[in-house]
């Protein structure tokens, strides 16, 4: 497996971002494209190849592209906007771009139809560049998620897995959800969180919540994965300590776990 983090976390200048990143020694970095001066529009001419210049002098690759604008796939201005993301990561050398797609029901409906729509059009568009829209897990169960995926006829959409939101807001287990998924998952998150209440949760450190990163990560080894543990902080007053004490927690669990760490 591979250790990455969302360079976003930082909150720092991108340039400086990327730095940290690799003085934490972790190979990739996932990077929002949708808002700010590095948005898909932007990243065109010196701009990208600025980007691709940090990246490269700091020996990191891009392990997943961010495409969030906070729309689910029921806002049908979201599938132009996304096709246009998925070029722009391949431009800049990532196949891999993760959002959120919107609660999805077991029941359909109007909304459910429109949503499947959507996410039909996009799954045939990564299918033609070769590339892949990943449905990060949220707040729906896992079994959930992969009956809508097997019902789109296309392999273009599969699964960025947060282990966190299954347990903050899902209330599922991650550990079976990689087993559910294990067809689906091409990008994963490394965070971590509890629940408290119907509708309440916190994040927390890895280790420090309800995610079983022993049990997890033996799971996504048994499947066969071997693709990005991209390190997610949203919250905390020091994300960069946050940062590493995760990037330290992953290497002490795999190398615990016997499972390989590229670097």
């Amino acid at each position: 497996m591979k250790i990455g983090l969302i360079s976003d976390s930082f909150r720092l200048p991108f340039a400086e971002s990327i730095k940290a990143a690799a003085n934490l020694g972790v190979s990739g970095v996932q990077k929002y494209v949708t808002a700010g001066d590095l948005t898909a529009e932007n990243l065109v001419g010196d701009k990208l190849k600025e980007v691709k210049d940090i990246m490269n002098s700091n020996g990191l690759v891009f392990s997943a592209i961010c495409g969030d604008f906070g729309l689910d796939l029921d806002d049908d201005t979201i599938v132009e906007k996304s096709k246009r993301v998925l070029d722009k990561a391949k431009e800049l050398g990532c196949n891999i771009v993760t959002t959120h797609i919107g609660h999805l029901y077991e029941t359909d409906d109007a909304r459910m139809e429109k949503i499947r729509k959507n996410a039909r059009e996009l799954a045939v568009y990564a299918d033609s560049i070769g590339s892949y829209f990943a449905a990060e897990t949220g707040t729906e169960k896992a079994v959930v998620l992969k009956s809508f995926l097997d019902s789109l006829g296309a392999k273009g959409l599969r699964v960025n897995l947060d282990p966190a939101n299954l347990v903050m807001v899902a209330g599922d287990d991650p550990v079976q959800a990689v087993y559910t998924l294990k067809d689906c998952i091409v990008h994963t998150h490394a965070k971590d969180g509890l629940k408290t209440g119907d509708t309440t949760w916190i994040e927390l450190p890895l280790g420090q919540g309800g995610v079983d990163f022993d049990k997890y990560l033996a799971a996504l080894n048994d499947i066969g994965y071997k693709g990005y543990l991209t390190i997610e902080r949203e919250v905390g007053d020091n994300p960069a300590a946050d940062i590493g004490m995760a990037v330290d927690f992953l290497k002490g669990k795999l190398s615990a776990l016997n499972i390989p760490l590229e670097k």
